[in-house]
């Protein structure tokens, strides 16, 4: 009879062998260099969790036009493809497995990034809250609603991310349509109020989504591609009067396409947390999706372990322990004590609070 699976035991993963199911979440860093190409010191940082079953990279936007943050990297020009080409090569030989995590901000941006002209979205509602420019904080605008004809090119740009991501050696990619970002803003009516065939219904909302999916899995090959979701993320002014139904709709046609995995955040407390009174979503979505399912939000050694004995997830991503732990696996595994995180180096900067966490010895 098999044993219970767990955190430490190896997991199959469209045809990767991955050695344990603890996946290093994706977390942005802003320490890009000039022209958005990943920094050098990228490749010693993942190379150090290189440890974890899966890497997924910090988001990396598709476009010039889905760029929302300072220092972020791209995955769209020849330079940016050499950065993360070196950087997965290096990743491959300390024999780690690593994902390219595909990203548009959509409305979560600001005309600074884009030479004066406005964020796109679904639709021109503001989102609430700055993001930072090299002005420091500003305050988010209200954006331009893509317009129809406008919307098989952003699909495009997406398509072209996961061949250059391809191109860079890359073991698979995550689609990003979570916290807010643009494949999100679309699925939830909250941020999409279209009259067109890209909304209304959960169908049609969902509708834009699925064609970058589809058009990712063409490329890759649906085993190798996953999709994150956050079905109750509230900030950013993001809402979905029926999350329940919208997220099984959208897992369940996910499945139908294939997908390897989805990564859903969801949260004991905070921004990604069922609101009072909500059911938690994640076993109704494990139901939907017949692929891997990645539980992701707030989980320490005791929680992962304890999700997958239960059957409600496969994978466990882990995303401040990772960062502040670049063996955590190990330590984990262990019972070791955890470093500290040091939030005050979470964005920017150079080697401190991104190279220079201790490892045990």
């Amino acid at each position: 009879m098999e044993d219970t699976p767990s955190l430490f035991s190896p997991f199959r993963l469209g045809g990767l062998e991955l050695k344990n199911r603890m996946v290093m979440a994706p977390m942005t860093r802003s320490r890009a260099i000039e022209g958005n190409v990943p920094n050098p010191l990228a490749s010693t940082y993942y190379v150090q969790r290189a440890s974890a079953g899966l890497l997924i990279t910090e988001a990396t936007q598709v476009s010039p036009q889905g760029v929302g943050y300072i220092r972020t990297p791209g995955i769209h020009s020849p330079e940016q493809v050499a950065g993360w080409k070196k950087l997965v090569e290096a990743v491959h030989a300390e024999g780690g497995k690593i994902f390219a995590q595909l990203w548009h901000v959509g409305r979560v941006s600001h005309p600074d990034f884009h030479d004066g002209a406005l964020p796109v979205a679904p639709s021109a509602l503001a989102a609430e809250g700055e993001v930072f420019t090299l002005r420091g904080k500003t305050q988010m605008v209200t954006p331009r609603a893509l317009e129809l004809s406008e919307i098989p090119g952003v699909v495009e740009q997406f398509r072209r991310g996961a061949e250059n991501a391809k191109a860079a050696g890359f073991d698979g990619v995550e689609i990003h349509g979570a916290n807010g970002y643009l494949l999100d803003q679309f699925l939830r009516d909250g941020s999409n109020q279209r009259t067109d065939a890209y909304g209304g219904s959960i169908q049609k909302r969902a509708r834009f989504p699925l064609e970058v999916a589809e058009a990712v899995a063409g490329v890759w090959g649906a085993q190798r591609v996953g999709y994150r979701l956050s079905p109750y993320f509230s900030f950013q002014s993001m809402s979905d009067r029926q999350p329940i139904e919208t997220f099984s709709y959208i897992a369940e046609q996910l499945g139908q396409l294939g997908l390897g995995y989805i990564h859903v955040s969801e949260a004991i407390s905070g921004v990604m947390a069922p609101p009072p009174g909500a059911v938690r979503i994640t076993p109704l979505l494990r139901q939907k999706f017949k692929g891997a399912l990645i539980a992701n939000g707030g989980y320490d050694a005791h929680a992962g372990q304890a999700v997958i004995a239960r059957g409600e997830a496969d994978l466990v991503a882990y995303g401040v322990p990772f960062l502040a732990n670049p063996d955590l696996p190990k330590r984990y595994e262990l019972g070791s004590p955890l470093n500290a995180p040091d939030r005050a180096t979470f964005y920017a900067g150079e080697e401190k609070g991104y190279i220079d966490y201790p490892a045990l010895r």
